[in-house]
């Protein structure tokens, strides 16, 4: 038998069809596969900074010099500050920052432009709200900045020298340094792994529930083929969220594309059966729907917060960053923002491939086995279960010939007191 004669012999096909009418009859469900990656688009790719600009800033200026305002101006031009007021002392500048109303406080001396003058160091303190780390963090390097600049810049004005030393830096791959460009490639990752465990495992725990799990066992198709049947829907519709994240995120955000697509939905196949293989396990053990979306959601948040979608896993203690590397959308990450950012090929991201390919082989594999003990011990219980009704189906049967011989002969008894007789006929 040829190779398209197999393929139209499939007897799949129909379980295939099936589950896509399912899909077109859930609405609530397709409509949540369809829209939710515009809706996580927008939230996560305007929502979610890394970087931190515009800190509000007061100023207290108790030198009221030429200096001092070219510090402040300086300290603005960094993009990290944005000057809110001047406070008159100390307190005040306090009272702003424990109202939230200021991150951070600049103090500038009486003698800070005297001592410019006497060719000494200029000092000025930087009042930091450090309860964020992040938000210091950008006040720090903020601030370190603007002396650097301020120095220079009165070096030349008083030597007519040049700086002795000059880094120039040149960024990579995100000259912009812009967070959306970070972010948005790993919506991709984040919407594959909710589809792919939560939708899917859900879908088959509801059928389930409602029985027609039990009656597809019946039915001519082989295991395999409705596991096939249940899982490529979701694999297309995988690749149709992975297409609108990056066509939306490509227009709203110009997210750069610099390698090849192709390679991209080619690595994303191995991605997505190991998605399938977390979804289709989690069918096997969860007994109802609410158990499924908690075992999903439990591997959904440390796929979010350890595998580098946001936090980077360089600042991550070592044993947060091994329990990242045993989840898949760790690697995938990789390959995302190696073929969308950098442009790069299989050779090198060939690793990432071989991981992934590991994580799809290992769970599919444990998967399928579960599910095929799970619709085996239905199968059973089903047999059983019609044994069980057949047995009491002959018993009923049984008592009800004998009920119907003892009325006979209760019949002949008393037709034969009414003759007189001393025996019972039968």
């Amino acid at each position: 038998m040829s190779v398209t004669m197999r393929v139209r012999a499939w007897t799949g096909w129909p379980m295939l069809w099936k589950e896509f009418i399912s899909l077109r009859r859930d609405r609530l469900t397709f409509a949540l596969m369809t829209a939710l990656p515009a809706i996580q688009l927008v939230l996560f790719g305007y929502a979610i900074q890394t970087d931190v600009r515009k800190l509000p800033t007061v100023v207290l200026d108790e030198s009221r010099s030429s200096e001092s305002r070219a510090l402040v101006q300086v300290l603005a031009n960094t993009d990290n500050f944005r000057i809110v007021a001047s406070v008159p002392d100390r307190a005040q500048a306090k009272r702003w920052i424990e109202r939230g109303a200021a991150r951070v406080a600049l103090v500038i001396p009486p003698e800070y432009q005297r001592e410019i003058k006497r060719g000494n160091t200029g000092r000025a303190q930087l009042l930091i709200d450090a309860a964020d780390p992040q938000s210091s963090g950008a006040a720090l390097s903020g601030a370190q900045l603007a002396a650097q600049a301020r120095g220079a810049q009165l070096l030349a004005t008083r030597l007519s020298l040049a700086p002795p030393v000059e880094i120039r830096v040149r960024p990579w791959y995100n000259p912009a340094q812009r967070s959306a460009t970070f972010i948005v490639p790993g919506i991709v990752g984040i919407l594959l792994t909710i589809t792919m465990t939560l939708i899917t495992s859900t879908a088959i725990v509801r059928e389930r529930e409602r029985g027609t799990l039990e009656q597809l066992i019946v039915t001519p198709i082989g295991k395999t083929s409705l596991m096939i049947g249940k899982l490529v829907p979701f694999l297309l519709v995988g690749y149709v969220q992975m297409s609108v994240v990056l066509a939306l995120g490509r227009v709203f955000f110009h997210i750069p594309i610099e390698g090849s697509l192709l390679l991209l939905y080619a690595l994303a196949l191995v991605f997505i059966v190991a998605s399938l293989g977390v979804g289709l396990l989690i069918s096997t053990v969860a007994r109802n729907q609410v158990q499924s979306m908690q075992l999903s959601f439990f591997f959904m948040l440390p796929n979010i917060l350890l595998s580098g979608y946001i936090f980077p896993r360089a600042a991550m203690p070592e044993p947060a960053q091994w329990l990242g590397a045993l989840l898949p959308l760790t690697w995938f990450l990789e390959i995302l923002r190696g073929v969308l950012l950098k442009g790069v090929g299989i050779s090198e991201l060939w690793q990432e491939l071989a991981v992934l390919t590991v994580f799809a082989v290992l769970l599919l594999a444990v998967s399928v086995r579960r599910f095929s003990k799970t619709l085996d011990s239905r199968d059973s219980e089903r047999r059983a279960a019609s044994r069980t009704a057949t047995a009491v189906g002959e018993g009923r049967e049984g008592m009800g010939e004998n009920a119907r011989g003892a009325c006979a002969s209760f019949d002949g008894w008393s037709v034969s007191r009414k003759r007189g007789e001393v025996g019972v006929s039968v």
